[in-house]
Parts: structure tokens; sequence; C-alpha cells
């Protein structure tokens, strides 16, 4: 359907493409079936949203029809955003890195832009020791790349900067265009948080190469280490294996089934003389190999991967927490720490929690045949922590609360 327009551009510019929506919509993320029309918008397309029926814009977007999610709204109001606006829109996340939460004093390893809580859907960039490395989730925002990556480079004097798209690009945005590097860009860095360091392998790595939304929780973590047996699941390339050895770990073990990053993760331990083993093995086999063992551990963290990448996703993934919880939980000897971690911002903080109860409760046949008691556990809640402040949370999109992380003393 389209409709009959009359409008000019906005404020007296040259007319621009435009979407329309049933009513004035304040979330920044707009399915497809919310928009009324596209008229000549075109995939990647700045466009001006309108209200059915008004005169004037109520917000400016990026636009792609080929996405189940077809409009992210980056601006709102009238006011038609020029170049300034962007640059304007990046200092001011500068700005708060820097000046504000003055992160510099403490790492050289931080986000620097945080998608919708920054007001850039679409975009996450983080800073490592002067690389800027940054994941397009939308083909508007990758496309202006060009632009915006070496204005963040000039904001934050980053020597280098590297653009790719997310893993899910193809499937969610209809193409799957090339990542963008700056010439000679390096293959690694090393970077360092509260004295400890870690070296980012660009390479074959997930997301933005090293998660730094973990960088207070690893801190707290290791606070809790000293003198007790540590298993880290999901380990990646070794981040909390590495914080709970610094912190006085009597026996530290990381599980992960990717080799790649387990090699990244044995070079972390080494560049922080920390005593550290890692296997590589997939977490349900080994854990249950375990408990035939009659293994435990004093802490366990279960931190794995995104799970709910969708909404399709959403009943699966939510079925695969359950069932690494419910392992992992029996992991812990009486008394020990479990720190269970979902980066998924589709699954609530309330239902996480209810899901780690569940968990908690299912006993079955399945333990006693492992040599486990199948009686149910339960657990203290100690404390909840999300990610580190450098990853605020817009009041306007509660999906930028996405990492949860519970930290339970088991029965």
């Amino acid at each position: 359907m389209t409709r009959q327009r009359d409008r000019t551009g906005p404020r007296g510019r040259d007319p621009i493409p435009e979407v329309i929506t049933r009513s004035p919509i304040h979330h920044p993320l707009i399915y497809r079936k919310r928009i009324l029309d596209t008229g000549s918008a075109a995939p990647g397309d700045l466009v001006a949203v309108y209200a059915d029926g008004q005169q004037q814009p109520y917000a400016y977007g990026l636009f792609n029809p080929r996405s189940e999610l077809s409009l992210r709204l980056l601006w709102k109001g009238t006011e038609f955003p020029d170049e300034q606006a962007w640059r304007n829109r990046l200092l001011q996340a500068v700005k708060l890195r820097s000046e504000f939460l003055r992160l510099q004093d403490s790492c050289s390893a931080w986000r620097v832009i945080h998608a919708e809580a920054d007001g850039l859907s679409g975009l996450v960039v983080d800073w490592f020791n002067g690389v800027l490395s940054a994941e397009a989730f939308s083909l508007g925002m990758y496309q202006r790349a060009a632009v915006l990556m070496p204005m963040l480079a000039e904001l934050t004097h980053a020597e280098h900067w590297m653009l790719r798209p997310s893993p899910q690009f193809l499937a969610q945005e209809g193409c799957d265009p090339p990542v963008l590097t700056t010439d000679n860009f390096p293959q690694q860095v090393i970077v360092h948080e509260y004295g400890t360091r870690f070296r980012i392998r660009f390479a074959g790595s997930h997301k933005t190469g090293f998660f730094c939304d973990q960088r207070e929780n690893r801190r707290m973590l290791s606070t809790f280490s000293k003198g007790r047996s540590v298993l880290d699941l999901c380990c990646y390339t070794g981040g909390f294996s590495v914080s709970a050895a610094q912190g006085g770990a009597t026996e530290v073990t990381g599980v992960d089934i990717d080799e790649v990053p387990l090699q990244v993760a044995r070079e972390n331990a080494n560049l922080n003389q920390a005593a550290a083993r890692f296997v590589q093995a997939d977490i349900f086999t080994w854990m249950r190999e375990m408990m035939r063992n009659g293994r435990q551990y004093d802490v366990v963290i279960l931190d794995p991967p995104k799970l709910i990448p969708s909404r399709r996703d959403l009943e699966d993934g939510t079925k695969k927490h359950f069932a690494m919880n419910r392992l992992a939980m029996r992991m812990v000897r009486p008394g020990g720490l479990l720190l269970t971690c979902s980066c998924a911002g589709l699954l609530p903080e309330t239902d996480f929690l209810r899901l780690l109860s569940a968990a908690a409760r299912s006993g079955g046949d399945d333990f006693a045949e492992l040599g486990v008691s199948p009686e149910p556990r339960s657990f203290q809640i100690l404390a909840r922590s999300g990610a580190a402040p450098d990853h605020p949370v817009s009041s306007g999109c509660p999906e930028t609360e996405y990492l949860k992380a519970a930290w339970l003393v088991m029965d």
C-alpha cells in the first residue's frame, strides 16, 4: 500500500524517504508488522518516520525492509540529524567513558558505543588499547561505517579500527557484507584491567574480540577465589579463570568446546603467571563425567554464549539455560558458590531467576545413575549483578539490560 504524500522534506529540506507507523512509537526497535507504509524507502536508508495522518515526522531512523526488525529509531522529534548530530552522539558516548567513568585510570579495554543505550541502534564498539573493534547489527549502520568509524577514531585517538557484521547479519539483514578495517590493522593486542592482562586475537574471535561487560564481575569473582577450587564453564579466552587464579585460587579448571579461544586462554594465563588448566570439551559431557568421578568444586562459573539471539530461539535457548544450570549446580560443593550468567536480552531477569529455582529443585534418576544425590538442592542469592557501567541501560529500551549474573550459595 502506498499512501498519498504532499509533504515537503523535514523543516524545508529536500524530501527524504519516509516510513509511516500507525501511531508514534517510542521504542527504538520497530518490527515490520507495526509499519503501515514504506513508500520508496530502500534497504539501509535514513528515513523520516511519520505517524499515520501527521504532517511532521516524529523521529528519524535506519530502515531495512529485508529485516523483521525493519526500523531502528535514532533521533526523536522533527529536527533532521545532520553530520554534526551524528558526531555529537559519538562524542557524548566517548565523554561518558573518559570523563565521567574515567575508565582509562583502571583499564585499557571498554565499550565506547553500546547500541540503543548510546542512541546508535545497530552498532557496538569496544576500545582495546588504541584499537576500535565494532560489530554492526544493522545494514544502515554498517553502510555509514566509512564516516562513523574514522570519526570515532578521531574522538578516541584510536590508531586503527575494524567493523564486522554480526554472525546473524545474513539471516537478519539479508546480505553478507565484508569486514572493514584500516590499513595494517593489527592481528592482536594486549589489554589490562585492574592489573590483569589479556591478549585479544581478532581473527576468529567472538563479537568484538573480548567481553568487557564482565569486567566488574571478574574482579568480584577474584575476591571469592582465595584458597578455593574453581571451575570455569564456557571459559572462552579464560577471563574468569585467570581472574580466579590471580585471586589466589588453589586450583582453576576452564572448559570450552572451542580450541581456538582456549589457545588464547592459555596465553592469558602465561601472561599473568597464573596457574590454570584448560580443557577442550562439551560441558554437558564433561560435567557428567566429573559427577561419575565424584568431583565437585568450591566455586563454579557458568557463562555461556548468547543462547537466545532472536525471539524464535526463546524456547530452545531457555531449555538450554535450564539444562546447563541443572548440571552446574551439582558441580558445586555444599556451601560453595555458583556464578551463573545469561547474556540473552530476551530473557528477563525474573524469568532467569525462576529458571534457576526450577533447576535447583530438579532432581531425577539421571543424577542417581551418575552417583549424585537425586534430591533437590536450594540456594541463597548472595548478589545479582549485570554488565559493567560502560554498558549503560536505556530507559526507553529495557533490552539493553541484557547481562544477568546471579551469585548463588548452594545449600
